[in-house]
């Protein structure tokens, strides 16, 4: 089955943006981007664009599938059966999907729940986007994210953990360097794994051709990860001028989450959140919207996230991450750019999808109105028209 998406704006990806043209998709590839709709085969299924933007499908870096965005969804979390857990996540990756994004990375599961939902989308038992995981999180005894991590002390046993993520289905082998805001026992600037503990990881993942990311909110923590290795900062609320240079210099990717401190900033404690947290995220705001200030400013690569699944952040409302960092100095070029082309580039697939080009997965997104003239249209709930994810709309799937 052949469809073409006909005669309009077509957002490629990669800073360019065609004024009137014609995408071709044949099975699940992306065939031709032609100017005209002349010379379709008799069968082929036409979609008019008009006045919409087409999209290659959007990426959040960021996500837990299976936390459900209560106020305090770890604490929800470890009170739970896994069965329900995994019902829950089943509902969040269909309407992630619905959302318009076809491709997540999942940045911490509980009791590898999140390799069985990346397994379950890829076999088409469920629907969601293409999933990406971590596995559990590898944190210090008692450190951030505890209930869901695997916990690991010195690099050896960190180094074993590792390899437990990586036998275990791991995309990537996620490291938290310092405390958070949604663990109680912890502060968000302080240092947790050690730098030997996250080179011991960090070694184990690129051995086997892993990516790697790190919690990281704290100054110190988040330069012994970048001193480690690390390919992704999650967060990065204390930024300095040292960090930022050595990130441009190793080409590490900055995934802000902006969303994540907004809802609890907005939600606060009449919403249920706890009022440790709200404090706790009360204090980082501010330097957190600095932070990515200046890192925008100096070139850094900073690529969409959401941590999707915290408190009052909500599976399938995730491009609203897209004005937020438009109001955080970013242009709406750069910012759609973030949730597209540098995001495929942060899971190391630029060469399958980000981008609409010839030979690429057809991951499509129709957007209504045109987002680069008015960035809030992503928070509009009628904003997507239709998603395709490998060639299939979802909505025509069985």
């Amino acid at each position: 089955m052949k469809t073409a998406f006909v005669d309009g704006r077509v957002f490629i990806g990669d800073g360019r943006v065609l004024e009137h043209a014609t995408v071709l998709v044949e099975n699940d590839k992306i065939v031709s981007i032609r100017e005209t709709d002349s010379g379709l085969d008799k069968d082929t299924r036409k979609i008019p664009i008009k006045d919409a933007v087409l999209f290659p499908g959007f990426i959040d870096c960021h996500v837990h599938l299976v936390m459900d965005a209560s106020p305090d969804p770890i604490r929800t979390i470890s009170g739970e059966s896994d069965a329900i857990t995994t019902i829950k996540g089943v509902k969040h990756a269909l309407k992630t999907l619905a959302g318009g994004i076809t491709t997540v990375r999942d940045l911490g599961g509980k009791q590898g729940i999140d390799l069985a939902l990346k397994q379950a989308i890829a076999s088409g038992l469920i629907k969601g986007p293409r999933v990406l995981a971590s596995g559990c999180p590898i944190c210090m005894t008692g450190g951030h994210g505890w209930p869901l991590g695997r916990e690991a002390d010195g690099p050896d046993d960190v180094r074993r953990a590792a390899r437990e993520q990586i036998k275990a289905g791991a995309d990537i082998i996620k490291l938290m360097a310092t405390g958070g805001v949604l663990t109680s026992s912890v502060e968000p600037g302080s240092s947790q794994l050690t730098y030997e503990e996250m080179k011991a990881g960090i070694e184990e993942a690129h051995k086997a051709g892993r990516k790697t990311a790190t919690h990281a909110m704290g100054s110190k923590g988040i330069m012994d990860a970048l001193r480690a290795g690390i390919d992704s900062i999650e967060h990065g609320i204390y930024l300095t001028d040292e960090i930022i240079s050595l990130m441009i210099e190793n080409k590490v990717f900055y995934i802000p989450t902006i969303a994540a401190m907004y809802h609890i900033g907005k939600m606060g404690v009449a919403g249920g959140i706890p009022e440790w947290a709200v404090k706790k995220n009360t204090i980082v705001t501010p330097h957190h919207t600095e932070s990515v200030k200046k890192a925008h400013q100096a070139g850094v690569a900073i690529a969409m996230g959401t941590d999707a699944g915290t408190p009052f952040n909500y599976h399938g409302k995730n491009l609203m991450e897209i004005p937020l960092l438009v109001r955080r100095g970013l242009t709406p070029m750069e910012a759609l750019m973030a949730a597209t082309g540098v995001a495929s580039r942060v899971l190391g697939m630029e060469n399958q999808i980000g981008t609409i080009e010839q030979g690429k997965i057809a991951d499509i997104v129709l957007v209504r109105h045109n987002p680069l003239d008015d960035i809030d249209i992503l928070n509009e709930p009628d904003a997507i028209i239709e998603v395709m994810k490998s060639g299939q709309f979802i909505k025509d799937e069985s």
